[in-house]
């Protein structure tokens, strides 16, 4: 059974499944209903996972300055503590 549908694309992404569709000779539906269905496969997949359990450490939390949506500001602050470790201290 199929069912007939309005969906809207991007032009680049119809520009290129229209060229997947004729370099391998299938209809472009065909093309869009196996990448639905292979996007929805991997989603299943990961949903299907075991939670990954992360070790947890006591302690005060976060050292002030610590931004952790910040990569930039971590190896910056990373960087002084190696360097800090490496003098013998920052003060």
């Amino acid at each position: 059974m199929c069912v007939r549908t309005t969906i809207r694309l991007d032009d680049q992404l119809f520009a290129e499944l229209k060229k997947m569709a004729a370099e391998e000779g299938r209809p472009l539906a065909a093309v869009i209903e196996d990448a639905l269905r292979e996007s929805m496969a991997r989603r299943q997949a990961q949903s299907d996972r075991a939670p990954v359990r992360l070790p947890t450490f006591r302690g005060d939390g976060l050292m002030p300055g610590v931004d952790l949506d910040s990569n930039a500001l971590l190896l910056d602050l990373m960087d002084k503590d190696a360097s800090d470790g490496a003098t013998g201290g920052g003060a």
